[in-house]
């Protein structure tokens, strides 16, 4: 079955070469404005620079640069007051400006787009959205460890059991569990860091592929729009989307981390442990049982993270077998690019504001952390600083702890004698042997659990926050 087209031109600013309309299916298949807009102040950013650049080389005269500048200018007014008719039929951001440009300053609207393409004038846009975005993520991740750290600092005698396999393992300081959190969004914040310092060089200037006949001083346009150069390859200019990349993979990497806090909050709250209460504010309850009380924010936020590593490995997908350089398939960068910045600064936002605000049970985590069980690896340790062999004392108390679980013994009220029984190099019983005080002091090393440890740890992690909110200028209370 055959569609009809018009046999006039397009209409489009491409259309020169066609003589038929595009079909209004292709039309809304391809258009990119309703989520590319998202760019807008970007693009206009560029092209101020674009039209700089033209008049002060003499490219185009300096009367219409000042036109075009003005004219955009206006636009980018119209923009932000929410008063921009976006037309899907222009297909995306860089051709709605511009037909928009042409209506407000007429034909000299058409010397903008000298020297350009839309392949390098969306890469520009996406590498000063993807710095900005860098910067956000970072800002984001800082206000939870600020959090964190200030959560810590006031539970640095809260003690806890720590667990592997979720089962119960060794006790742990409520601080020290917390900082593991600080260290690991620490790295996070990192790798958006790294990233931004990938997109210091400018796209602009690069064209459809192979550079401009035309004068253009890329280092001006690129040194106007805060970048340190231009890009060096035009062909790599115009297909790179390993910036787009890098920040998702933070943003998945990121997610994960915040995913595995939000579980531990999920099992902390729940009326099995009973560690946590979260308040009203980040909690909701059920439509049917009047007594719930749900941790949706913490599950939303371990659900969410299915939807940012899926956003990594669309675009991974998309980009796999792609030739040089630009393929219209790279539209479909946008989308899961947006999203998922958008929905890594909801979840940093959320998970700070439940962390802030939750109520720690210390008598149910300090019960929790009672069990004498805990403290098996200790004894083992005191066998060891006899001289015995590590593998030996394992095994001894290995035997110690299968006599406790057999006969309902308590581990730690076994007597000199008893323990000699296994082992005839112990030098006390086990209620002077297994303390939780004493097995923390003990753990005096870099990382321990050792209360001057995690002084120190609280103290280097103020030191750091402070650095951190300095060069990102926030003034964050540390």
């Amino acid at each position: 079955m055959s569609r009809k087209t018009d046999s006039t031109g397009s209409g489009k600013l491409w259309g020169g070469r066609f003589t038929g309309a595009t079909d209004p299916t292709v039309e809304r298949f391809s258009a990119s404005i309703h989520f590319d807009k998202a760019l807008a102040r970007y693009d206009i950013r560029g092209s101020i620079a674009h039209a700089r650049m033209l008049g002060e080389s003499g490219i185009i005269p300096a009367d219409d640069a000042d036109t075009l500048v003005h004219g955009l200018e206006a636009i980018a007014a119209e923009i932000e007051a929410g008063d921009f008719p976006f037309d899907p039929a222009l297909e995306d951001i860089h051709m709605n400006i511009e037909s928009r440009l042409s209506d407000a300053v007429g034909p000299v609207a058409g010397r903008l787009h000298t020297g350009r393409s839309r392949n390098d004038q969306v890469a520009t846009d996406l590498a000063l959205y993807l710095r900005d975005a860098c910067e956000a993520a970072q800002r984001s991740i800082l206000d939870l460890r600020a959090i964190l750290l200030e959560r810590a600092t006031e539970h640095i005698d809260t003690v806890l059991p720590g667990y592997t396999h979720l089962q119960r393992a060794q006790p742990v300081r409520l601080a020290h569990h917390w900082l593991a959190f600080f260290e690991l969004l620490g790295r996070d914040a990192q790798r958006f860091r790294d990233a931004g310092q990938r997109l210091k060089e400018c796209p602009l200037g690069a064209g459809a592929i192979a550079g401009s006949t035309l004068p253009l001083q890329r280092e001006h346009t690129a040194r106007a729009l805060g970048f340190d150069a231009p890009t060096r390859n035009s062909m790599d200019s115009v297909s790179a989307r390993d910036g787009a990349l890098e920040f998702m993979a933070a943003a998945a990497i990121c997610m994960v981390g915040l995913s595995r806090l939000a579980e531990e909050l999920v099992i902390w709250s729940s009326s099995e442990f009973g560690f946590v209460e979260l308040a009203d504010a980040y909690s909701t309850g059920s439509s049917l049982m009047p007594q719930k009380k749900n941790p949706d924010v913490p599950e939303i936020v371990r659900g969410k993270t299915g939807r940012v590593v899926g956003n990594l490995v669309s675009l991974l997908t998309t980009l796999k077998g792609l030739p040089l350089t630009y393929n219209r398939d790279m539209q479909e960068d946008k989308e899961p690019l947006f999203d998922s910045a958008a929905t890594l600064r909801d979840c940093l936002e959320v998970m700070a504001g439940t962390i802030a605000t939750l109520e720690v049970n210390v008598e149910r985590m300090a019960t929790a952390a009672q069990d004498p069980m805990l403290l098996a690896t200790d004894l083992a340790e005191a066998l060891v600083r006899e001289g015995v062999p590590f593998r030996e004392a394992h095994e001894t108390v290995g035997r110690i702890v299968a006599h406790c679980v057999g006969g309902g013994h308590n581990l730690g009220a076994l007597s000199r004698e008893t323990l000699q029984d296994f082992h005839a190099d112990f030098s006390a019983g086990s209620a002077e042997l297994l303390n939780i005080e004493r097995s923390f002091a003990q753990r005096d090393l870099v990382g321990g659990t050792a209360r001057t440890r995690v002084e120190a740890a609280l103290t280097s992690a103020r030191s750091e926050i402070a650095g951190v909110a300095a060069d990102l200028g926030d003034g964050i209370e540390t």
